[in-house]
């Protein structure tokens, strides 16, 4: 039978492959074990499996006889490793609890230290450590987490009662506090819990531990939890792991310290030691935000210009050990290494190790590196740059030449540029945000709950922490740019006003950052865009050499056409015509081709419209000359771009001839009830064919105009929206070959083209193998298949489809993700009976899902020939297509 829980460090057995499973022991207790297994200063400890979560989330919240009996035989093993009991007032062994997920979610889950702390035991322990302060200190520190993390008590009331101790007594910090000073606030902090929840704080070190388990449990269905899951496309269905380890302390006088450090900076990738420390301190000082940490080299402190002394100067043979644990842990990983580490009284000791979070650039120039340094091949440095993150670096930068009102600097946490409205709260931030407005959210110091916030803000800036710090890490995991630390700022919550040096402002006035300095300005910054060379145009090349499918984009204007093509587009693979009709200088021309009652009247119209779509059509094939591009005619219902205004209606009665009240009635006419499965697409091209005419003589002549100019032409793809049938194709594939062959007799030329279908509905690809017959290419327009397939509509179905993410009905939003299951299938068997019908078909897929790393991944074992993507998503589609090559051939 599995084990319920595994022991780690001391003479524990780490043999069993099923405890170095990260979904089955978490990362960090996979990784704690594995740290043990190679002999390194690992506290001991036990991790309860994320099964028992799982089983305790699905039950009856209440844990079995087989899991107590193993906890109680996981605390003897702490117990007899370093000589204490749990509970023992003489000598009390203390732990902490702390949650571990099979995949990093910092800070979205809840962690208790100093467990095995009361009234009894803190007498024990200061007379065992000679230092009445830190005990007092530690106990006053675990009411405080245990009462928010496990009895939900608000940490407000804990915080504002240490605020007035501070002031009553003239202290600057917390290090200025002395035991009796420590003691009176535990007292304060015990009176505090009495009265919020009725009863006294457990002082029976059981009922501390299982309550501190259970909230670790609860922790994994918080909602921060289960926003960080949506937002990095973690499944709802994993888990977190428990790890009971034994306490030790950074709060041990100075002697003692604490920190979170990196093999290498995560925010550029550049090989150094890169982190922070504090002295008399524990690790939630530093990840939360809490003091403002020291540099941990000599050098990054000199760079910084602080006075402060770094961990190499003031604990030389800590920092010694430290670096040789670095170097060994990156090689036996072959990654980067995010480690949390105490030194207790000069004794290092490790309490986490793990791949750490980094940016775009850093994962860049990790992945180029590490391949030279002979760490990882190829293969796996185009494999370990997450596709996602590149979109941080194909955005535009802060241009160096602008002028910059800087009203103070902090600490550079996450790179980037970012400018937007002050928004002091998460809740205004993602309010703003909604509306349309670009937001920088202010706070003191970032919190868990506050992950919604700062997704949805443009950038993060705090007025304490450091760059390991809760907002730091995770900004960096979203790619916003993050300044930390910049003490200039004083926040007044009441007010929604902030003072920064000497300027004051409020809610809503506008700042920009520069988290690759630790700016901050006033007011808005223009940029520049951004030069993708170096790292990037290397790990490109790699992926390049590696993918087998094509890379396309969707494309409808020269500038997007240009902008594709230098991230690496191949061709377009969807041009949206019915965005050209839009034009405000041909819109009327529209409108008086929809709205006429005769064949002679809209061809009149269309007549006007065929010289501004050839324009259109021959800007594009200019740019996209010797490249395929694919063609998409006239898709939306006509109702969409007829007047509604009272304006619109008298400028189109001047225009037409036409009474008011009669455009009203037409308009009226014209109206669906439900117009995405109305008369649109081909049903157009069928009842109208005059307008499929029209366009198709304006790609063809546009073509033919680029090929006699320059030489080279396109490679035009015409594409007919929305069919159900082979004999709809069979009808305007006709007419499409009629207007080509008028348009080649004329011009004295021929181009090659190809004529094909966008399959987006159930029908057609139940049918593909007949409409195979008629069509050269497929293009599966998933946007549109999703709608039809999962009766959804994309436009409403966010009101409800978050809820059905987290609870497990979908495992991602579908418009997002493509739904591999359901509409997979469809794809899949469209493929399988076009290509039975004709093996040369060309396969491609042009809705939003092309450029979803995951949707690319299923596009790849279908073996369709290429996505298309929006232009800033090529280069995203390019690696992730490589990446999907790489896994399909291992």
């Amino acid at each position: 039978m599995s084990k319920t829980v595994y022991h780690f460090g001391g003479n524990a057995d780490h043999s069993d492959p099923r405890q170095k499973d990260k979904t089955i022991t978490g990362g960090k207790g996979a990784n704690l074990a594995e740290m043990a297994s190679i002999g390194l200063p690992v506290p001991p400890g036990f991790t309860i499996t994320t099964e028992e979560c799982l089983a305790y989330l699905d039950g009856a919240h209440e844990f079995s006889d087989k899991l107590r009996d193993a906890v109680a035989q996981g605390v003897a093993h702490v117990e007899q490793t370093v000589g204490k009991k749990l509970g023992d007032a003489s000598d009390p062994l203390l732990v902490s609890v702390r949650s571990g997920a099979a995949i990093s979610m910092p800070g979205m889950m809840d962690t208790v230290l100093n467990l095995g702390l009361n009234d009894e035991t803190v007498k024990g322990l200061a007379a065992t450590s000679g230092d009445a302060r830190f005990a007092w200190d530690s106990y006053r520190r675990f009411i405080q987490m245990y009462s928010d993390v496990v009895l939900g008590l608000d940490h407000g009331l804990f915080e504002e009662a240490l605020e007035i101790m501070r002031e009553d007594n003239g202290f600057y910090s917390d290090t200025e506090m002395q035991a009796e000073h420590w003691e009176a606030l535990v007292g304060e902090y015990l009176k505090i819990v009495a009265n919020e929840q009725d009863e006294p704080f457990p002082q029976d070190v059981e009922t501390q531990l299982w309550g501190a388990i259970r909230a670790v449990f609860e922790s994994w269905d918080s909602e921060r939890a289960k926003i960080y899951r949506r937002l990095n496309d973690i499944p709802h269905d994993l888990g977190t792991a428990v790890n009971v380890q034994a306490m030790v302390f950074g709060n041990m006088g100075d002697s003692s310290a604490t920190g979170v450090a990196f093999t290498r900076d995560p925010s550029t990738g550049e090989k150094y030691y890169y982190g922070e420390w504090l002295v008399n301190a524990q690790g939630e000082d530093v990840v939360a935000g809490i003091r403002t940490p020291q540099y941990l080299t000599r050098a990054r402190r000199e760079e910084a210009g602080a006075d402060k002394p770094s961990m190499e100067e003031a604990m030389p043979e800590a920092y010694a050990e430290l670096a040789r644990v670095f170097d060994l842990l990156e090689k036996h990983y072959k990654d980067m290494q995010d480690i949390e580490f105490t030194v207790q009284q000069g004794q290092l000791f490790l309490l986490q190790t793990r791949n750490g979070k980094r940016t775009a650039k850093a994962a860049l120039k990790m992945a180029v590196d590490m391949e030279g340094e002979g760490l990882i091949d190829r293969r796996t440095a185009v494999l370990r740059v997450d596709p996602m993150a590149l979109d941080q670096l194909l955005h535009p930068t802060l241009d160096p030449d602008a002028p910059r009102d800087v009203l103070t600097s902090g600490l550079p946490a996450s790179p980037g540029a970012a400018s937007g409205k002050i928004a002091l709260d998460a809740d205004t931030a993602e309010q703003w945000a909604n509306r349309g407005d670009a937001v920088i959210l202010v706070r003191v110091e970032t919190s868990p709950e506050d992950i919604h916030g700062m997704h949805a803000a443009k950038g993060i800036l705090t007025a304490r922490g450091g760059m390991t710090s809760h907002a730091a890490v995770v900004a960096r995991g979203m790619g916003r740019p993050c300044v930390s630390g910049a003490s200039g700022v004083s926040i007044d919550r009441q007010a929604r006003t902030l003072r920064i040096g000497q300027a004051e402002l409020s809610e809503g006035d506008v700042l920009t950052l520069d988290g690759g300095n630790g700016q901050v300005m006033r007011g808005l910054v223009p940029t520049i865009e951004p030069e993708l060379a170096g790292d990037f145009g290397t790990i490109m090349e790699w992926a390049d050499e590696a993918r087998r499918m094509g890379v396309r984009t969707n494309a409808e204007t020269p500038e997007d056409c240009k902008t594709a093509r230098s991230f690496g587009a191949e061709g377009i693979g969807l041009c949206r015509t019915e965005h050209m009709f839009f034009d405000a200088n041909r819109i009327m021309a529209v409108r008086e081709m929809i709205l006429s009652e005769t064949e002679g009247g809209r061809r009149k119209a269309l007549a006007k419209l065929l010289p501004e779509q050839r324009s259109d059509f021959e800007a594009i094939f200019e740019v996209m000359a010797g490249l395929p591009c694919t063609i998409r005619l006239l898709d939306p219902p006509l109702h969409e771009f007829l007047p509604s205004g009272e304006g619109d209606f008298a400028e189109l009665a001047e225009a037409t001839g036409m009474e008011t009240e009669r455009l009203k009635q037409r308009v009226s006419e014209l109206h669906e009830f439900n117009p995405m499965l109305g008369h649109r697409g081909c049903r157009l091209g069928i009842t109208f064919p005059e307008i499929y005419e029209m366009q198709a003589r304006a790609i063809f002549e546009a073509v033919c105009a680029v090929k006699d100019r320059s030489g080279e032409a396109p490679l035009p793809e015409v594409m007919i929206p929305l069919v159900a049938t082979k004999r709809e194709l069979e009808i305007l594939r006709a007419l499409v070959d009629r207007v080509a062959e008028e348009v080649f007799a004329e011009k004295g030329t021929r181009v090659e083209y190809l004529v094909g279908t966008m399959i987006e509905l159930p029908r057609a690809a139940l049918m593909a193998g007949e409409i195979a017959e008629e069509a050269r290419f497929f293009s599966f327009g998933t946007n549109d298949l999703t709608q039809t397939t999962l009766g959804l509509s994309r436009d409403d179905a966010g009101r409800f489809l978050g809820a059905y993410v987290d609870r497990g009905i979908f495992a991602r939003d579908p418009f997002v993700s493509l739904d591999v299951d359901g509409v997979g299938q469809l794809v899949e068997l469209a493929a399988e009976r076009g290509r039975a019908a004709d093996p040369k078909l060309k396969l491609g897929i042009c809705g939003e899902h092309g450029g979803d790393p995951a949707s690319i991944g299923f596009c790849e074992q279908v073996g369709l020939d290429y996505v298309s993507a929006s232009p800033f998503r090529v280069p995203i589609a390019r690696l992730a297509a490589a990446q999907a090559a790489l896994k399909a051939s291992a």
